[in-house]
């Protein structure tokens, strides 16, 4: 248990960004799998659906939540999906 107040205070600080990372998270990957499934499902909306993903995936990576190399292999291999359903 934290004795100082400063301590108390990043407890708090601390938990309410934890709590923020996981809704941006979270929103990334039902977006992932939002867009998977329309590639899977060979939707025509699916570039579109992909664009939006990117977008989201790009936003999660610049705000710390996971690293941009993380960021750029989702968006890689989410791209080769879509390309070989394209052939």
């Amino acid at each position: 248990m934290a004795n100082s107040k400063s301590a108390i205070k990043r407890i708090e600080v601390a938990q309410r960004n934890k709590e923020r990372n996981a809704s941006q998270e979270s929103r990334m990957k039902s977006s992932i799998n939002k867009a998977i499934t329309a590639i899977t499902a060979k939707d025509e909306k699916s570039a579109e659906i992909l664009k939006n993903t990117i977008k989201v995936v790009d936003t999660v990576a610049t705000k710390g939540i996971i690293h941009k190399n993380k960021a750029n292999r989702i968006k890689s291999r989410l791209t080769k999906k879509l390309n070989k359903t394209a052939e």
